[in-house]
């Protein structure tokens, strides 16, 4: 089973802005697509809950490195990644950011 909800966000860099940029991509991450009223582009595609694990795996990546380009340009996505969790037997994204502008 695929987990969007326990996402795992590490940053490349040290910088005073970490926090808040962290703050900004938990909101955005979390949110379902289509629910902010004033804006109903943010927050994440969630229709690849139900697919098979390989396809939900890069419907997912391919959504957060979109969206983390659209609404923070701070950071680009270098990497997702995904660990299983043996207690709850499910697989949990690790994402990996820079700073934007550097390649990844």
């Amino acid at each position: 089973m695929f987990s969007a909800e326990d996402i795992k966000i590490q940053f490349d860099y040290d910088g005073p802005e970490r926090e808040d940029i962290l703050r900004c991509l938990n909101m955005l991450y979390s949110t379902r697509e289509g629910s902010q009223p004033l804006d109903r582009n943010f927050g994440l595609n969630w229709e690849f809950i139900d697919k098979p694990l390989p396809v939900a795996q890069q419907e997912y990546s391919f959504e957060v490195i979109r969206k983390t380009r659209e609404y923070e340009t701070r950071v680009k996505v270098k990497e997702v990644s995904y660990v299983f969790d043996g207690e709850n037997g499910k697989m949990k994204p690790v994402i990996v950011l820079v700073k934007g502008g550097e390649s990844g």
